[in-house]
């Protein structure tokens, strides 16, 4: 004899809680939308009137009125892209290398911590470790190369958990699926769960690229707060200032007369680049999302 199944009723209570929680999360992600467009929006109307063609391709003035942002532009993708080149190959291996060969153990749990200790360390103590052992100890001084190197260490610990993570969460059917096809453990990883996973590690490695481009403190104890006088400058010894480091620099310093049109229209040029850098994220991810089905 089949035991009768429980039939289970909502109560009115329970429809009031669950009405009650959605508008609250609704009205969460309402308030969230309203503080970004507000900040955004304050952001670009102070700098949207500075934005013009010669601010974009103009060298920086030091005592005048009238200078522009241009070695600063190119100093901060410069920067991201060197950085991003050192960690994303070490944040990858590393990602799978935790996610599909480390196992469960005493020395996954240590490597674990080890790479969420440096993920929450202060940026504050990476520049200061930057200056003492790239500009100090190596004798480099402040320029693109110790700052690309110490940007790569902020970024190596976000790309392995990103990278790990998502790997994690690829079905266990697709792997079995592809041994069942005769595929080794190694092409199983690269033609099945990393293009499955691609989108989640797409995702963090945006959150880190926006994160390296708007670093300033790393950035002033090891690329410098001067820029190249030639354009566009691709050496690695000389002084890197980006855009956030340029907008700190004119705000506390001072001397320019137009330092407050300078530093809005620096800050709007800033959110410009990370909108469209998201953008084009949005854009990847569904390309991606549609070959993949």
């Amino acid at each position: 004899m089949n035991a009768a199944v429980p039939v289970f009723r909502r109560s009115r209570t329970s429809k009031a809680v669950d009405r009650l929680m959605r508008g609250v999360l609704w009205a969460i992600a309402l308030l969230f939308v309203a503080v970004l467009i507000l900040f955004v929006g304050a952001i670009l109307k102070q700098g949207w009137p500075v934005l013009n063609l010669g601010f974009l391709t103009k060298m920086p003035e030091t005592l005048d009125a009238g200078g522009g942002i241009k070695p600063q532009i190119f100093n901060s993708i410069y920067l991201v892209m060197l950085s991003l080149a050192i960690s994303l190959p070490v944040g990858l291996g590393a990602g799978i290398y935790m996610a599909a060969y480390a196992g469960q153990g005493r020395a996954l749990r240590f490597l674990r911590l080890c790479i969420e200790t440096l993920a929450a360390t202060p940026s504050i103590v990476l520049a200061l470790f930057g200056m003492i052992v790239f500009v100090q100890a190596m004798g480099w001084s402040f320029s693109i190369r110790s700052g690309a190197l110490t940007l790569a260490l902020l970024n190596i610990p976000i790309i392995t958990r990103v990278t790990e993570v998502s790997l994690l969460a690829v079905p266990q059917e697709l792997r079995e699926a592809s041994y069942g096809l005769g595929a080794t453990k190694l092409q199983t990883i690269f033609k099945v769960a990393l293009p499955y996973a691609a989108t989640g590690i797409l995702t963090g490695l945006v959150l880190t690229a926006g994160r390296a481009f708007g670093e300033s403190a790393i950035l002033v104890f090891t690329a410098g707060t001067n820029a190249s006088a030639q354009f566009p400058d691709f050496r690695l010894t000389v002084p890197g200032e980006t855009l956030s480091v340029h907008l700190w620099y004119v705000t506390s310093d001072g001397t320019l007369p137009d330092a407050r049109e300078i530093a809005a229209g620096t800050a709007a040029v800033m959110i410009l680049v990370l909108l469209a850098l998201n953008l084009l994220v949005r854009l990847v991810d569904r390309t991606i999302r549609r070959r993949t089905r």
